[in-house]
């Protein structure tokens, strides 16, 4: 029998790593390798070391990182920047050093410039400053973007990088970290449920948002994965974007909430518009999207089945 495609996919307990996971143990051909935090810590080099050597993953994804909100990256600035450097060198590190056949490095969009051209373009990528806001953890992914193409550069290895734009779906994180849109769920669920009048929204709601559903951005990357083909950077969105105050207006119709909502001008708006170019994708054919109210409603019943 020909022997499975081993692929280790750290970070699988995560929004986006959980997607994929659930994706590849669909496929028959595939052994998929996952290890939790308590047993694995990517952090730990030696640690890590010991599990290559025992495990020797065909293919890696690395959906591990430490991720939130603007307020989450405002107050901890060296956390994410020490946890996400150590986490993306050591799988860079050791994925060459065991001759790994692909390794998907998954970025973010806030990689980008605060005063990018819209939609942005890969080529983008360090033409300006970024938003103050969330610099740190978008620093961390630049410094994995760039040292995945100096090993392609160096050594020619198939070190990928993918940018998905803001993602939200099942699995998500409903709490202080979370990003927009499990946050408003919460929110005006919680608001619902206590009878309250009122929810304060941060900013003043022009700031327009690109959100893609996790499962949707799941089958990209695996498409992308067994792609032969070494990608520098693409990017991973709908090319689609939404203002934060009828976001909030959708959201509060699904969950139901009857009172109003305000919005606080003195809390940052962070960048107006971020929205990507996905035009890569689109030549690929990667671009089949779930209706967005559809996916909201899906994400909603995921938070009432976690309370």
């Amino acid at each position: 029998m020909k022997r499975k495609i081993k692929i280790f996919v750290a970070g699988h307990n995560g929004l986006l790593g959980n997607a994929i996971l659930k994706l590849l143990k669909t496929r028959k051909n595939i052994k998929v390798i996952i290890a939790d935090r308590k047993k694995l810590d990517l952090e730990n080099y030696q640690i890590l070391l010991k599990w290559f050597k025992k495990n020797k993953p065909d293919f890696v994804i690395n959906a591990a990182a430490k991720a939130g909100g603007i307020e989450d990256n405002n107050k901890y600035p060296v956390d994410y920047m020490m946890v996400n450097i150590k986490i993306q060198t050591n799988l860079i590190e050791l994925c060459h050093k065991f001759k790994v056949k692909k390794f998907l490095f998954i970025g973010s969009s806030c990689i980008y410039p605060k005063f990018s051209k819209v939609p942005i373009k890969e080529t983008e990528l360090l033409r300006g400053e970024l938003e103050p806001t969330n610099q740190w953890y978008a620093l961390t992914k630049i410094h994995g973007v760039k040292l995945c193409e100096a090993f392609k550069k160096q050594y020619g290895s198939n070190f990928s990088c993918v940018m998905p734009t803001n993602l939200f779906g099942p699995n998500d994180k409903y709490d202080e970290r979370s990003h927009v849109i499990p946050a408003l769920i919460k929110r005006m669920h919680y608001a619902k449920i206590n009878k309250e009048l009122n929810v304060t929204i941060w900013g003043d709601g022009r700031p327009k948002r690109e959100f893609l559903y996790v499962d949707d951005c799941a089958k990209i990357i695996c498409k992308i994965l067994f792609d032969k083909k070494y990608y520098k950077l693409i990017n991973i969105g709908t090319g689609v974007d939404i203002t934060i105050k009828k976001l909030a207006e959708k959201i509060k119709q699904i969950v139901g909430f009857k009172g109003k909502l305000s919005f606080n001008k003195k809390m940052p708006n962070g960048v107006m518009r971020k929205t990507m170019d996905t035009s890569k994708i689109k030549k690929l054919k990667y671009n089949k999207f779930i209706n967005f109210e559809k996916a909201l409603r899906l994400t909603y019943k995921d938070f009432l089945r976690g309370i």
